[in-house]
């Protein structure tokens, strides 16, 4: 169940953080970024201090976005994986759980291959976690629901309509 924006339990949160510090230390990258499709940083590992967050979240949100649609185009139903190749600096980008967005950050004291390896092997770990979280979302929600009904929701629809009429 994947969703736009991702809610992450503290225990999960932590667990994303211990997975992406490994994946950082064995890919020999710079930094490590988790946001989800709305362009909303989940997490990060190493040093990003120097990057706008906000910023650079929302574009690689708004990238992925556009290439998925490049794909469509082509016939494809998406891209998992896109990969920018800089001067300095390249990034390496996988869709994970099919809401949240990986980018891997490196420079030239790695390789390419060793980046996709390691992301790979994060990714299906990152993928158990992610099921997990939405497990738990998809009761808590359906728990909200059992709890007061269809008719409260609907009510509360019109309360709030008739309040900007």
């Amino acid at each position: 169940m994947p969703f736009e924006t991702v809610n992450i339990f503290e225990q999960d949160f932590w667990e994303i953080n211990e997975n992406l510090e490994v994946l950082r230390k064995e890919s020999n990258a710079e930094s490590i970024l988790l946001v989800d499709k709305a362009g909303q940083l989940i997490t990060s590992a190493g040093d990003v201090s120097t990057i706008d967050m906000s910023a650079f979240a929302s574009l690689s949100a708004a990238d992925f976005a556009a290439t998925s649609q490049l794909a469509l185009l082509i016939g494809e139903s998406e891209f998992n994986t896109l990969f920018h190749q800089g001067k300095n600096l390249s990034l390496y980008v996988s869709v994970v759980a099919q809401s949240v967005i990986l980018i891997v950050i490196f420079s030239q004291k790695t390789t390419l291959g060793l980046v996709r390896l390691k992301v790979n092997n994060t990714t299906k770990k990152l993928e158990l976690i992610f099921a997990r979280i939405f497990n738990k979302l998809g009761t808590a929600k359906e728990r909200k629901e059992d709890e007061f009904g269809e008719d409260f929701f609907k009510e509360a629809d019109g309360e709030i309509d008739s309040l900007f009429t």
